[in-house]
């Protein structure tokens, strides 16, 4: 029986590697043993960034509309529990959204949270 030779699963395990490694500097994308390290930790630190992504997009939402609901004379959580109170539908990235592309919007939600503020 003819001995069998593996030469072409491990050159593509190894091109493999080395072809996710493309663009890292210096022997960690030229070095399999090197380059193989290099991406286990590339695609760990992207698997926990696309999580971070979520959280750090919440944060930032919720400071302009913090920020936006300052200029109106309200705080953040007296905005979002009149417009909640009075049945207002719109999500954090949505009143972002509005608060920096639409003041006079923004102002006419705020109005509308003073006002339930003032009931409540």
């Amino acid at each position: 029986m003819p001995r069998a030779r593996g030469g072409s699963k491990r050159l593509d395990s190894r091109k493999k590697i080395l072809s996710l490694a493309k663009g890292f500097k210096g022997k960690r994308g030229t070095s399999h043993k090197i380059a193989k390290q290099a991406v286990m930790h590339a695609l760990r630190n992207s698997y926990i960034d696309r999580r971070l992504r979520k959280r750090n997009f919440r944060r930032l939402w919720i400071t302009r509309i913090g920020a936006a609901a300052k200029l109106n004379g309200l705080s953040y959580s007296a905005f979002l529990g009149g417009i909640l109170r009075r049945g207002v539908r719109l999500n954090r990235k949505m009143l972002a959204d509005i608060a920096v592309r639409d003041e006079r919007a923004f102002a006419a939600l705020a109005d509308v949270a003073k006002e339930e503020a003032v009931k409540g």
